[in-house]
């Protein structure tokens, strides 16, 4: 049974994921070879606590165990003697994740399963220089940001884990209220990043076109589409629609729809210009420096309703 976890990254995934196990009773080492950033996390892991008990999602007497349970540590050897589950949230270069998972191959236990949150680099490729018999305990684990909030987790069924142990991390996730997708193909992007780069491309191209404003084609998406799946998935939609109707509105609609096989030039020209949205005070909307901690607030309070919402109705499914 999977008791013990270590995180490696203390960045915008790794605190997330790390805070997440220990909400829900987990023991968590979390790593960085940066010791101020470790410092920064469990700040920063502190400050969501606070966010979630105000909206009444988690109990406030809970937070000060809950950062009791994480363990800060600069030293990787040190992090993973004892664990069972070492997930990696380090940046997405594969030399690096080849690198950190033949040094995990040596320094963890032999149960011990490793998981990268990657969603763009192939399993087959990250796990070239472990041993055969690590490979069936390694698995990607593809977290949505923020971690501790949102409740998808993709999970690689590659073929390469036998089935029970598989299980195991299927557990793991369902104890700390996470849905889980199996993954079935290992193609970059996994499945909901190519699901909402699919929509990212079409708005982006609305945009270029001049078709509506920022304000209202993110209108559209949020009370038309985006309305429906908040609790109904596409495939269900289609059939509720009736697929032929789906058929003649592909047919109508595809071939003058955007379809281009790189990122979109008016994007690619913003960030040229240094427009990256919230960081640079502008991208698609502009920002006022001392708003920004405030959006980032009223963000996640949404998405605290949201989840406390989505529990109902899969509780209710």
């Amino acid at each position: 049974m999977i008791k013990k976890i270590a995180v490696l990254g203390a960045g915008t995934m790794g605190h997330g994921i790390a805070e997440t196990f220990a909400m829900y009773g987990y023991d968590v080492n979390l790593y960085d070879v940066d010791e101020n950033k470790l410092i920064s996390a469990k700040k920063e892991i502190a400050e969501e606590l606070r966010l979630m008990s105000e909206e009444s999602f988690i109990e406030a007497e809970s937070i000060e165990s809950t950062l009791e349970r994480i363990h800060l540590f600069t030293d990787l050897k040190a992090t993973v003697k004892d664990r069972d589950y070492v997930i990696e949230a380090v940046p997405e270069i594969l030399e690096l994740k080849q690198n950190l998972y033949k040094k995990l191959d040596e320094y963890c236990s032999p149960h011990t399963i490793l998981a990268s949150n990657t969603s763009s680099l192939s399993l087959t490729s990250m796990m070239e220089f472990i041993s055969e018999n690590r490979k069936e305990r390694m698995i990607v684990n593809h977290w949505y940001n923020p971690a501790h909030l949102m409740p998808l987790v993709e999970l690689s069924y590659f073929g390469n884990m036998p089935e029970d142990i598989f299980q195991e991390v299927e557990e793991l996730y369902q104890s700390i209220k996470k849905q889980t997708v199996r993954v079935l193909k290992d193609i970059p992007g996994l499945i909901a990043n190519r699901i909402q780069q699919g929509i990212a491309r079409e708005v982006f191209s609305l945009i270029e076109m001049g078709a509506a404003t920022s304000d209202d084609i993110d209108k559209a998406l949020k009370f038309g589409p985006a309305f429906r799946y908040a609790t109904t998935g596409q495939l269900k939609i289609a059939d509720l629609g009736g697929l032929d109707i789906w058929c003649t509105v592909g047919d109508n609609l595809l071939k003058v729809m955007d379809h281009s096989e790189q990122a979109n030039a008016m994007l690619r020209q913003k960030v040229s210009e240094g427009k990256l949205g919230l960081k640079t005070g502008e991208g698609f909307y502009e920002y006022k420096t001392d708003e920004a901690n405030s959006i980032k607030e009223t963000f996640a309070k949404k998405l605290i309703h949201q989840l406390k919402a989505s529990e109902y109705y899969i509780d209710k499914s």
